[in-house]
């Protein structure tokens, strides 16, 4: 099956200031995305994670190497229109991509510059809205709604477009606790209910553990590429690159350090709990054996 997506040693700089020499951002990174994957995308500040993001549906285009959509060149400007419908992009700041002053007229703002016939146009706006639960908030003007509230109708002036991949950057970072949770419970169940491809760019640690596979960028490479227990589980890597590890995988890892024999490859709460349960309860048989 023809991937999704597809890096192919992709390399890129922004332009240099006077006769400097341009630095490059991305260092020959290839990266392969199948359909119905979730795949966040780790690294540190200027690592190049970003870049990345906007090269998947020609908001950059590569310096050297290509980047295919279903098999079309992002650089070829007469598929660029049919590229942005196959991938959307979800931006960090939600007011960066609202542009009218009711919901619904947002979600609908794509979909009229496409063309959508009106009765579609109607039915896709309600389906997108009821499918990140705003659809009771149609009639509300954006800024009075929550910033997790107004990531989601970001969110959902995308999927009315029917992408085939959503590339979400740092679509959390400016949320409380309780945003965060109300966008990561819409990104799962597009991808699991809908079967919407998504790329997550993120800081957060408990956030890349939900996805099925985690790909790290350092100084514009690709040095990580795995599932979220293989990648976390090399606490002392992610250490040196300057990324943080799941807090429950951290605490495993210095109980490890200390002697307890506890598995390297926990990242949830759930299995933090369970692990020290069982540690405990074998400590307490042995000390009613003895």
């Amino acid at each position: 099956m023809q991937p999704l997506l597809q890096l192919n040693n992709v390399r890129f700089h922004y332009p240099a200031d006077d006769d400097a020499t341009p630095e490059e951002v991305l260092k020959g990174v290839s990266l392969t995305i199948h359909r119905g994957e979730m795949v966040a995308v780790l690294g540190h500040n200027g690592s190049g994670k970003s870049t990345m993001a906007k090269m998947c549906n020609g908001i950059l285009l590569p310096t050297e190497g290509k980047v295919l959509v279903e098999g079309m060149d992002t650089a070829d400007e007469e598929r660029l229109m049919d590229i942005r419908q196959k991938v959307g992009m979800v931006f960090q700041n939600p007011d960066n991509q609202i542009v009218a002053t009711i919901v619904e007229e947002d979600v609908a703002f794509a979909l009229e510059n496409m063309g959508v016939p009106q009765p579609e146009m109607r039915q896709r706006v309600d389906e997108a809205l009821k499918a990140v639960h705003m659809y009771d908030y149609r009639e509300h003007a954006p800024h009075q709604l929550s910033g997790g509230q107004k990531q989601r109708v970001a969110i959902a002036g995308i999927i009315a477009m029917r992408p085939d991949c959503i590339v979400l950057d740092e679509p959390t970072a400016m949320l409380d606790p309780h945003g965060r949770g109300q966008v990561m419970r819409t990104i799962r169940k597009l991808n699991r209910e809908y079967g919407i491809t998504v790329v997550l760019i993120t800081h957060e640690m408990d956030e890349a553990a939900q996805c099925e596979r985690v790909v790290v960028v350092d100084h514009g490479r690709i040095c990580m590429d795995d599932s979220p227990r293989n990648v976390f589980a090399r606490v002392a890597e992610m250490k040196q690159i300057g990324l943080d590890v799941p807090q429950v995988t951290e605490l495993a890892e210095l109980l490890r350090q200390a002697g307890y024999p506890l598995d390297s490859h926990i990242i949830t709460k759930e299995e933090c709990v369970a692990a020290l349960y069982d540690l405990l309860k074998g400590k307490e048989n042995v000390g009613a054996d003895s």
